[in-house]
């Protein structure tokens, strides 16, 4: 990992995507901790964490992680999923956050020195592209090492330098917790 004290670092989290990566990789993200190792890298001037949510839901699995995020240090971005029924007949869920994470990411290039990227989703390739003719840095994290690869072809070969998140795992991962038994757990913390 290429990164200098004096940088302005932007840390943008497509949380759809980073959540199925660590399902894949087998760990929980621990956000503290992954907030906590790039504010050691550089000067994080910006951390955002973009969602869909189901707003028709009395109750989302994914509220209070949105919650804990927006009281720790993180920009959270969300709109309302969509749900639509395909052509099978099955019910759908779509909440692509794409055009919100690549506005922000034109925005906040002038301002900037290094942006990390945690998506693999190879549509980012382009707006890597315009943003490091901006003169800005670009680090993706994201997994090759999972099968299938969480991350584009396309993604990589535009970015400047890619962080697998397989690597990350004792840094920034948490066991997964475990259900099974009732009671509490004294870790309750996101």
């Amino acid at each position: 990992m290429a990164f200098y004290p004096d940088e302005r670092i932007a840390l943008f989290i497509d949380g759809a995507n980073l959540h199925s990566t660590g399902k894949t990789l087998d760990y929980d993200i621990d956000y503290k901790k992954l907030l906590e190792l790039f504010k050691n890298k550089g000067r994080l001037v910006l951390a955002k964490y973009y969602t869909a949510l189901l707003e028709h839901d009395d109750y989302s699995p994914i509220r209070p992680l949105v919650d804990w995020l927006d009281y720790n240090g993180f920009q959270v971005i969300t709109k309302p999923a969509k749900t639509y029924t395909d052509r099978d007949g099955r019910s759908r869920v779509k909440g692509n956050m794409d055009i919100e994470i690549t506005v922000d990411m034109m925005d906040i290039a002038p301002h900037i020195d290094h942006l990390l990227l945690v998506s693999g989703d190879g549509d980012f390739a382009a707006v890597v592209d315009a943003v490091q003719k901006k003169g800005v840095r670009v680090t993706v994290l994201s997994t090759l090492k999972s099968n299938p690869p969480m991350l584009g072809d396309e993604l990589r070969r535009q970015a400047n330098d890619v962080i697998d998140l397989a690597d990350l795992g004792a840094m920034i991962g948490r066991p997964k917790r475990d259900y099974s038994h009732s009671g509490s757990s004294d870790d309750e913390s996101i």
